[in-house]
């Protein structure tokens, strides 16, 4: 274990997880592989937490990611071996998070959904949908959560084979939206290797497209997140874009955080980079999962928690968005059995506390004097 400027509070030890997301003194983990699906704890005493309710997922699907809000809560169905046309999101109620109560499940079709956002009342999905080619980005209307409602929908112009688009990606990867993610009255949309979106959501009817931005082929790996700055900096308006560490088109050093200035929405500029001190950065293969995954989609400040994946925690301070500094680490002990820890999803709670899952094994629980 190796941390500057953190302090482990507690480890839970627990089936691995794609995501992690805590909800008032309630944390929800979905984890990577069945049987296991989803694992809800009660963190009020963050050195003393305790599972509450686990719900399992079914043979050849997984539900890894999960959020919480507004007592409800989405879990997604993706196939992994699961028959096509059965995926999508459950919707469970957890006002009293021990006793989670399915209202509903909804199916888009094809493998189903992966990450998604969700603000308590809409939620903005990657689904694969009949008559698309990969995943598109659309948003449903919870207000009755028994009778999810599709409100938009929006997808590259070559997607939608039904209707006839001529697909122009032959010798190109697949258009994949991974997720969107909502500020104000836009949407921040990572594509994989088709690279990042600006949509115009102020009539969610009919998503604009603003901008886009693509940093594939000249760099190999896929755009994972997109994630807005809530509040100026430096009077600028800032994007920070996480590349996942699996190089697709071909091997190469680790992945690493772009900043894009998006000031002038239409016109998106990256102006730095941050990768962990101490990493390659001059091509030399290694192997995937080494980089930058996911930075915490719950902010405070100019700091960004990172699940950086073989790295654990990296918390990175954008203060100066022309040059990102690491300003303290947590690296957790690798789960049993495995040579180097799997950091995947890291999130925040309203105390300032960090939760940090590991793909294989285990939630860390976290504070720093960042935060605290």
């Amino acid at each position: 274990m190796s941390q500057v400027n953190t302090r482990l509070v507690h480890h839970i030890d627990c089936p691995g997880g794609g995501q992690v997301w805590a909800n008032g003194t309630t944390l929800y983990v979905g984890h990577m592989y069945p049987p296991a699906g989803t694992s809800i704890f009660d963190i009020a005493d963050p050195g003393s937490p305790s599972l509450v309710a686990a719900i399992t997922a079914r043979p050849g699907w997984h539900s890894h990611k999960v959020r919480a809000s507004n007592d409800l809560m989405i879990i997604n169905q993706e196939s992994i071996g699961g028959p096509a046309g059965d995926g999508g999101i459950d919707i469970y109620d957890v006002s009293v998070p021990a006793r989670p109560r399915l209202i509903t499940r909804w199916r888009t079709g094809g493998r189903g959904v992966h990450r998604f956002d969700f603000d308590g009342r809409y939620a903005y999905i990657s689904p694969t949908v009949e008559g698309y080619i990969g995943n598109i980005v659309m948003i449903l209307d919870l207000v009755d959560p028994s009778r999810p409602t599709e409100v938009g929908r929006w997808w590259i112009p070559g997607q939608w084979n039904a209707g006839g688009e001529e697909y122009p990606w032959q010798n190109w990867v697949q258009p994949r939206c991974h997720h969107p993610l909502r500020c104000g009255d836009r949407l921040y949309v990572s594509y994989w290797h088709h690279g990042l979106f600006i949509l115009d959501i102020s009539d969610m009817s009919k998503p604009r497209l603003v901008s886009g931005f693509n940093t594939s082929p000249a760099f190999p790996h896929p755009t994972h997140t997109c994630l807005p700055m809530p509040q100026t900096i430096k009077g600028r308006r800032l994007l920070v874009v996480a590349d996942e560490d699996v190089a697709e088109l071909w091997p190469t050093s680790p992945a690493f955080t772009w900043t894009f200035d998006i000031t002038e929405e239409k016109h998106p500029v990256p102006i730095s980079t941050f990768q962990v001190p101490g990493l390659d950065r001059d091509g030399n293969p290694q192997s995937d999962m080494t980089g930058c995954h996911q930075p915490s989609e719950r902010l405070g400040g100019t700091v960004v928690p990172f699940a950086w994946f073989a790295q654990g925690l990296r918390l990175v301070d954008f203060a100066d968005p022309f040059a990102p500094k690491e300003v303290g680490h947590f690296v957790p002990e690798p789960a049993p059995g495995e040579h180097r820890p799997s950091s995947n999803d890291v999130t925040l709670d309203d105390r300032g506390l960090i939760y940090l899952v590991d793909r294989v094994r285990g939630v860390s629980i976290i504070e720093t004097p960042l935060f605290t």
